[in-house]
């Protein structure tokens, strides 16, 4: 067999993980292992690059991924070219690593004949189908460290500190950073929230503290705009913090090179038991797979009643509603 392995959309720490563990479980099982650079652009432009032991060995902390990635929507519109390179590269598989759009790029593929597996990567913990994505624990680590730190110079000055965190469609990273780090308004796209209540439950707390920490994804609103507003409906100096990139770079966890391992692992076994057009997930801790066709162009968002809001709100923060 030769298989196909590609990383698409945005980076995530965990993704050389993946490659690592499905390129050494299958060469070990006798197959022919390629890599395809810069995502679907690899299938388009025919850049590929054999992948060996050698090439795998060492990258399980590293950040990144060793194959390049593109973050590009193009690639989805080009479905008979991608074949084309598919079928010209002489594939007997391909194992997607990716995000929603990356899952639908591969569910129409494999309408058209292509032998896909994916693997559910996003920061953002939005892939349908799966409990966690790999990159997102790393994430949460991240924007926690941040928000814990900003406690200091917020009490310093007495003031409202918002950090704005990546998620524009799902509000993950901000619900699990913003409890973890203690934040007290925790603003996240599910929940439309209201700047006025907002507003208020500063002013009462304030009574008795001298700061605030809000814990902002990016798809509930502009970290300036938040922090600006809330100056001036409070009269409290307000600053902005915007992580950006800082949550997406840098070594996985080790929660996340495990739960690399353990995708990578399982998509090989899926291959060698040539049972593609499948995503390996992970459901109530054990691995398991589901068809692309659960996964394609859907988004997994936060439950309103999920467990960690209604702790959040337990123990005094708020969500602005």
């Amino acid at each position: 067999m030769r298989i196909g392995i590609l990383t698409g959309g945005g980076d995530a720490p965990g993704l050389n993980g993946v490659i690592r563990a499905v390129a050494k479980r299958l060469i070990r099982s006798g197959v022919e292992v390629w890599g395809l650079r810069d995502g679907f652009e690899g299938l388009l432009h025919g850049r590929v690059r054999p992948l060996g032991m050698d090439d795998v060995s060492g990258i399980l902390s590293s950040g990144g991924t060793i194959l390049g990635t593109v973050n590009r929507g193009d690639s989805g519109r080009r479905q008979a070219e991608l074949m084309q390179g598919y079928r010209r590269l002489g594939l007997d598989g391909l194992v997607a690593i990716g995000g929603e759009g990356t899952h639908l790029i591969a569910h129409r593929l494999a309408g058209r004949g292509a032998r896909i597996v994916g693997v559910p990567k996003t920061i953002d913990n939005d892939v349908a189908a799966t409990d966690v994505t790999f990159g997102f624990d790393t994430a949460v680590h991240v924007a926690t460290l941040a928000l814990e730190a900003l406690h200091s110079t917020a009490e310093a000055h007495g003031r409202i500190m918002v950090v704005e965190l990546m998620g524009r469609s799902a509000g993950w990273i901000a619900l699990h950073a913003g409890v973890a780090g203690g934040a007290d308004v925790i603003l996240i796209p599910e929940l439309p929230h209201d700047l006025e209540r907002v507003a208020s439950y500063i002013l009462e707390r304030h009574k008795t503290r001298r700061f605030t920490i809000v814990a902002l994804a990016e798809g509930a609103g502009s970290g300036a705009a938040v922090g600006r507003e809330l100056e001036k409906r409070t009269g409290i100096e307000s600053r902005v913090t915007v992580l950006g990139h800082l949550q997406r770079a840098g070594s996985p966890t080790p929660a996340d090179r495990l739960l690399s391992t353990r995708y990578g692992s399982a998509a090989a076994d899926l291959v060698l038991a040539r049972r593609f057009g499948r995503m390996v997930a992970l459901r109530s801790g054990r691995m398991t797979s589901v068809p692309l066709s659960a996964v394609a162009g859907k988004v997994r968002r936060v439950p309103p009643r999920h467990e960690l809001i209604r702790v959040a709100l337990g123990v005094g923060a708020t969500f602005g509603q």
